[in-house]
């Protein structure tokens, strides 16, 4: 027992509580949160070589022993989430020094920000289905203040839709976890895969698999799984640049993990029902997810579209429960977290050049701004899966996965939208940084060579994700088989219970 777990969410709730006092000292929130994110990253990293070199770690909050007290859990998947989000938090910190604004620096932003990190790190690692719920509520209060802040009408009518969803969804979570406290009598996750476990000797009871379900329709929502991706288009299209990459590359991610737990932990004895409905669910969303990014011609909602096809494409390969789809999809949520970060940050580079996000209302960015083209690229190309970059790992483990578990449509669909997928993109590359060069207003406010600082090393770190992906395959392997073998896990936190 460790307590390098509980660091990654103490340093940014510590950090949240000391930066609402110095609301009105701008530079001093700036430098309390830069070190409070570059000590994050350094804990993080040392907890993911923690969990390399002694296998899964576990905090029993209080010294009450799982699984009557709450637990703390880091297997390989979870400290790779966190230590991701640390890196992601930090240069969406940078970027945010030079885009935010003054106004919204003093309205508690960076508060804000550090607390959405706060729910967003405990979700990945808190072991109680329970404290799930409380550190969703925590990412979600933080998420409200960051959409609302700023005041213009688009971001007041998105944001009541965003919360009714939200409540909604939050109300569904509470039932869920009632109902599945009255069957298994335990909130702890790996207790709760032991009872239902020894419940489904024989038949699993229905009301598991039902249980199953409503917990699809909770994650689902705010996974933005189809058909239950309706609020994020909208949502997600108002907030400034900084504040998107946080939402796109952390938020939904959080509600994919979500499922990917549930559903190989302990909702896996019926999968001839909930992993098929799981399959189907994911193919909608890949389907779904290509028809809207082809269809615009708007950066922001062509990138926001291109979120429900990762979301697809991650979860078809939790649904086909092969070592190699498991493998794949923790390599692509953790490639996806970088580029959809990355992305939306440049796209907030074009958005204060031109003060337009209309594809039609642009032309000609790379004969002025190379370095801000080529990146994006770079990065296109990386979302699409095209070799040797970090789209292309994960996608292939998935599809190989696919065919293993004789879902051939399912990966066949997978691999269609990786053309797909480049179509929309490059779409953007083409039209927005090609062509004759326009004169835009503002351009020379922009300070693009500071805001370039976090896409080009979170570029970087793509690249390297999947060029040298021979380095990090062990520890994406051992993430997968803590997955594939969920008696690992049990045997980690309940011990000799």
């Amino acid at each position: 027992m460790i307590n390098f777990l509980i660091l990654p969410i103490l340093i940014p709730l510590v950090t949240g509580v000391l930066l609402i006092f110095a609301s009105k000292r701008i530079m001093l929130q700036r430098w309390i949160a830069g070190i409070s994110s570059v000590i994050a990253i350094i804990f993080s990293a040392l907890l993911v070589q923690k969990v390399r070199v002694s296998g899964i770690q576990t905090l029993d909050v209080s010294s009450w022993e799982a699984p009557f007290g709450i637990t703390l859990v880091s297997d390989m998947m979870s400290a790779l989430l966190v230590l991701t989000t640390s890196i992601i938090a930090f240069l969406c910190l940078i970027y945010s020094f030079w885009s935010i604004g003054e106004a919204r620096e003093k309205f508690y932003y960076y508060a804000a920000f550090n607390f959405l990190i706060v729910g967003v790190n405990g979700a990945f690692t808190t072991g109680d289905i329970f404290n799930l719920f409380v550190f969703f509520e925590v990412m979600l209060m933080a998420s409200y203040v960051l959409l609302v802040l700023g005041g213009k009408k688009a971001q007041l009518r998105e944001s009541i839709k965003y919360i009714l969803v939200n409540v909604i969804s939050s109300a569904l979570f509470v039932i869920a976890v009632a109902y599945l406290y009255s069957v298994v009598g335990t909130l702890n996750m790996a207790h709760i895969s032991v009872r239902i476990s020894e419940a489904s000797q024989g038949n699993p009871p229905g009301i598991i698999t039902v249980i199953a379900v409503l917990f699809l329709i909770v994650f689902g929502l705010k996974g933005a799984i189809f058909p239950l991706y309706f609020w994020m288009p909208g949502s997600y299209y108002v907030p400034p640049a900084p504040v998107l990459a946080l939402f796109g590359a952390l938020l939904t991610k959080v509600g994919v993990y979500s499922i990917t737990r549930t559903y190989t932990l302990f909702f896996y004895h019926d999968t001839g029902f909930t992993h098929q409905l799981l399959s189907f669910l994911a193919i909608m969303s890949i389907i779904a997810g290509v028809i809207g990014a082809i269809a615009y011609w708007d950066i922001k909602k062509i990138i926001i579209y291109n979120i429900i096809i990762a979301v697809g494409v991650i979860l078809f390969g939790v649904s086909a429960m092969t070592s190699d789809s498991l493998t794949g999809s923790i390599f692509y949520l953790i490639h996806d977290m970088i580029i959809k970060a990355s992305l939306f940050l440049l796209a907030g580079i074009v958005i204060a050049i031109t003060g337009t996000s209309n594809l039609h209302k642009i032309s000609g960015l790379i004969k002025r701004y190379p370095g801000l083209g080529w990146t994006f690229f770079i990065a296109a190309l990386a979302l699409a899966g095209i070799p040797p970059l970090s789209g292309f790992v994960g996608k292939l483990l998935i599809v190989k996965g696919g065919f293993e578990a004789e879902h051939y449509w399912g990966a066949g669909i997978v691999l269609m939208s990786s053309l797909l997928v480049l179509f929309s993109i490059m779409k953007v590359f083409i039209n927005g940084f090609w062509g004759t060069p326009r004169a835009y207003k503002e351009e020379e406010k922009v300070p693009v060579g500071k805001m370039l600082i976090a896409p080009v090393i979170l570029v970087i770190i793509a690249v390297f994700y999947g060029a040298g992906s021979e380095f990090v395959y062990p520890y994406i392997l051992q993430a997968a088989e803590t997955l594939a073998n969920p008696e690992i896990y049990i045997e980690a936190v309940l011990k000799e219970y």
